[in-house]
């Protein structure tokens, strides 16, 4: 058997988790005091996910750079790969909260979205 220490970052409590797996498949996440820490604790051992947050390039705009998001979590592996695209990106001016500012990002199937609105610089 194999076991596991995480935090849970599911809730502001950050429970203390163990989890036990056997032949690579969880069979037991302890220290949880809510649903969601099993889940979290069972996800994050056997596929664990992040949203990724950054910014890109704005041309145009009263601002150089404009934050983004990806609008659902993706595999943690790929986060570097996402990082690199996202070098690459530069958007028009405006932008507003919300802008699909590239689709399905490196594969994951997520979008990333604008999280801040940027005018036309005048």
């Amino acid at each position: 058997m194999e076991t596991r220490e995480l935090l849970c970052i599911n809730c502001p409590l950050g429970c203390a988790l163990t989890v036990t797996m056997e032949q690579g498949k969880v069979v037991k996440v302890e220290g949880n005091t809510c649903p969601k820490g099993e889940s979290y604790g069972e996800k994050e051992v056997t596929n664990p996910t992040r949203i990724v947050t950054s910014s890109v390039k704005v041309l145009g705009g009263n601002i150089p750079v404009v934050s983004v998001k990806t609008a659902s979590d993706i595999p943690k592996e790929k986060i570097g790969a996402c990082m690199a695209a996202l070098k690459t990106v530069a958007v028009k001016a405006p932008v507003a909260i919300g802008d699909v500012i590239l689709k399905d990002i490196c594969g994951t199937g997520a979008d990333v979205v604008a999280t801040r609105n940027v005018a036309v610089k005048i």
